[in-house]
C-alpha cells in the first residue's frame, strides 16, 4: 500500500480522507472502510477484485494500523497507513507535542490564541506549526499547505477558525481525567481520596495552588462532564465564575483548601 501512495501530499491526503469519511464523523468505518479497501485494490494492480480479497486486505492493514482496535480508522491511523513518512504532517504532533493532560493543552492554547479571541485562526495555527516544525526545515509553502489542510480537516464548524474541541483533536488530547471520578458519590473517605488525586493531577507546578493554565485545564474538564463541548469564550466566562466563587483571598489562584471548600470536601491535612 505504501508504494501506491508514495507521492501523496497533504492536499491529496485531505481529498482522500474527506471522500471516504463520507458522513464527516471523524472516522472511516463500516461501509466506508470496505469502499476504501476496494479502491485500494483497484489502484494496486490488475488482480481481480473479489469480496474475499478485499476483506483479506482490510484485515491485514487494520491489524497493523488500527491501534485503538475499534474496527475503524481515526485520521492519525489513516495518515500512518497511507502518507509517506516525510509527508505525514500529523505524526509530528504525537512525536513533538505529546500531551499528558488538559493543563498541557491549555498552555498551548493560551500561547497561540494570540489575540485572546477564544479561537485559533489560520494565522495563529500557522504560527503554531512554524514553531512545531522548526527543527524539520519545512518550507513556507509547505507550512501554508499543512495549515490549509488542517483547517479543512479539523474546522468542524467551517468558520475559518479552530475551537477548543478542534484543537484537542489535532493534539490527541487524552480522555477527560475527571471521567474516572464521581465526586458526589461514595463515602467521605472515598471523596477525600478522589479529591487528592484530582488536585494533584491539575497542580502540575506542585505549588499547592492552581493558577493560569492549571485553572483552565480544571475548568475545561469539569465543565465537559456536563456538556459535550465548550468554546474558548465560554471557558473564559466559566473560569471567572470559578475564581469569583473559590478564590477567597483574591490572589488569582485557587488554593487547595479553597477548591476543597468549593467542592464540599475536607482535604487531608
Amino acid at each position: 500500500m505504501e508504494s501506491a501512495f508514495e507521492n501523496l501530499d497533504a492536499a491529496g491526503f485531505l481529498e482522500i480522507w474527506q471522500h471516504f469519511d463520507a458522513d464527516d464523523n471523524g472516522y472511516i468505518e463500516g461501509k466506508e472502510l470496505d469502499d476504501f479497501f476496494q479502491y485500494m485494490m483497484r489502484i494496486m494492480g490488475p488482480e481481480k477484485i473479489t469480496e474475499e480479497r478485499v476483506q483479506r486486505l482490510k484485515q491485514r492493514f487494520m491489524a497493523a494500523y488500527d491501534v485503538t482496535a475499534d474496527g475503524k480508522l481515526q485520521i492519525q491511523e489513516f495518515a500512518n497507513m497511507i502518507l509517506p513518512a516525510d509527508e505525514n504532517f500529523l505524526l509530528i504532533f504525537r512525536r513533538e507535542a505529546p500531551l499528558n493532560n488538559s493543563v498541557d493543552f491549555m498552555k498551548i492554547w493560551r500561547k497561540y490564541d494570540i489575540d485572546c479571541s477564544g479561537y485559533i485562526s489560520a494565522q495563529e495555527l500557522k504560527s503554531f506549526l512554524t514553531d512545531l516544525f522548526q527543527q524539520q526545515e519545512v518550507s513556507s509553502d509547505k507550512l501554508d499547505e499543512y495549515t490549509d489542510a488542517m483547517m479543512k480537516i479539523f474546522d468542524k464548524s467551517k468558520d475559518g477558525r479552530l475551537d477548543l474541541d478542534d484543537m484537542a483533536r489535532i493534539l490527541a488530547l487524552p480522555e477527560n481525567f475527571m471521567l474516572q471520578f464521581q465526586m458526589d458519590a461514595g463515602s467521605k473517605e472515598e471523596r477525600k481520596r478522589d479529591f487528592e488525586k484530582i488536585f494533584a493531577h491539575y497542580d502540575v507546578s506542585k505549588t499547592g495552588a492552581l493558577e493560569g493554565p492549571e485553572v483552565d485545564g480544571f475548568v475545561k474538564d469539569m465543565m465537559e462532564l456536563a456538556r459535550p463541548s465548550i468554546t474558548g469564550p465560554e471557558l473564559d466566562k466559566l473560569r471567572k465564575v470559578l475564581l469569583g466563587h473559590c478564590d477567597v483571598n483574591k490572589d488569582g489562584k485557587i488554593q487547595k483548601n479553597e477548591l476543597a471548600l468549593c467542592l464540599g470536601v475536607k482535604p487531608k491535612p
